[in-house]
């Protein structure tokens, strides 16, 4: 098993700033993926992006590249998510997922992800 878990959300002001950490614990795979999901209220959670663990290969979804930035830190085994000029319709739950295997489908594939966060809530006022 692996244990997910997500902090750093908050209240934020539209054009602001927001760091987000999933720390991951228990069972650990070499070659997972770790992906940043959102769900915003009434409607479906969607991909944000992901990085390949061991090799630190990173994929985002095209509606927040340039403003999102994932990354990893090894040591503690954590993975960040740096949000840059946040928008009020990106008020939402944000969650970190694992991956077993970093081949086969899209690293936006919701259902190849294993294990989930509880998320952490994100509300940007406008």
């Amino acid at each position: 098993q692996v244990q997910l878990v997500e902090s750093g959300g908050g209240l934020v002001q539209a054009g602001g700033s927001l760091r987000l950490s999933c720390a991951a614990s228990g069972r650990t795979f070499s070659e997972y993926v770790m992906g940043w999901f959102r769900q915003a209220p009434g409607k479906e959670r969607e991909f944000l992006a992901a990085i390949r663990w061991s090799a630190g290969v990173s994929y985002y979804a095209g509606s927040v590249k340039g403003r999102l930035t994932i990354s990893r830190d090894n040591a503690k085994n954590s993975v960040y998510l740096q949000m840059i000029r946040l928008k009020s319709e990106e008020t939402a739950v944000y969650y970190c997922a694992v991956r077993k295997r970093w081949y086969g489908s899209s690293w936006s594939d919701q259902s190849e992800y294993n294990y989930w966060g509880q998320g952490t809530s994100v509300t940007v006022s406008s």
